[in-house]
């Protein structure tokens, strides 16, 4: 072998130690960077923003991964703990779900049941009753025509209290409705909110009236903490009896 072949070889392995030192290197800043890193984990944020008092379901989430050591403690790893859970204050897309911003939704007492209808936002929400609020279902009818006679004509429309201090467990979505109300039936556009109940059998049933034959269906929010029942004498008021 003559010297222009030694020096060859003793640059091949010249640049064979290189690419061993480069290699060891770029192993060494890897390691360091996952030890600094650590096990990643599962997390989950929010893919649209959710209003205050809102039901949680798993499609307002993403799922990402994310280093375990960098989670808040209070993060959300399991979509299966929202369950039955509603939403404490908004919450903004892309914001990292986590247990404080979330609550129990208000649950049903022994002999109660869900029962949901839809309320005019205009005329009986307007944003301001969420699920734990108590409220009165107020429910308007029209006076009937009254058999001819001494007696001809239509009896007084009344507005009556349906159920006093009903427990409101859900607050649905704001919805687009369309209503033939006006006097020559032309449909006009109006949005409603379908609210979700926690009543006795009775209740129930006076509600699932009032929807089906009532003029309108009215909410009125209780004062938090105030357990009073509207008395009988004042559930049933007509223009012609007020005083």
């Amino acid at each position: 072998m003559n010297s222009r072949q030694r020096r060859g070889v003793l640059l091949l392995v010249l640049s064979a130690l290189c690419a061993l030192a480069a290699f060891a290197g770029v192993l060494a800043v890897v390691r360091n960077v996952e030890s600094k890193v650590g096990e990643e984990t599962t997390a989950y944020e929010l893919k649209e923003d959710v209003p205050a008092y809102r039901t949680l379901d798993s499609s307002q989430f993403t799922e990402v991964s994310m280093p375990k050591r960098w989670l808040p403690a209070t993060a959300v790893t399991d979509l299966g703990d929202i369950r039955r859970k509603i939403a404490v204050n908004p919450l903004k897309k892309g914001s990292l779900l986590q247990s404080d911003m979330m609550a129990e939704r208000p649950e049903l007492d022994t002999g109660e049941q869900e029962i949901a209808i839809m309320i005019d936002a205009e005329t009986g929400v307007a944003g301001k009753i969420h699920p734990g609020n108590r409220v009165n279902i107020y429910a308007t009818f029209e006076g009937e025509q009254r058999a001819g006679g001494e007696g001809r004509g239509r009896t007084p429309s009344e507005s009556r209290v349906i159920v006093s201090g009903a427990k409101v467990i859900d607050v649905g979505k704001l919805t687009p409705l369309k209503d033939g109300g006006d006097r020559d039936d032309r449909a006009r556009d109006r949005d409603g909110v379908p609210i979700t109940f926690a009543l006795t059998t009775e209740d129930a049933q006076r509600v699932a009236y009032a929807e089906s034959f009532a003029e309108h269906v009215r909410l009125a929010l209780v004062a938090p903490g105030d357990d009073t029942e509207v008395p009988e004498e004042d559930r049933i008021y007509t223009l012609p009896g007020d005083k």
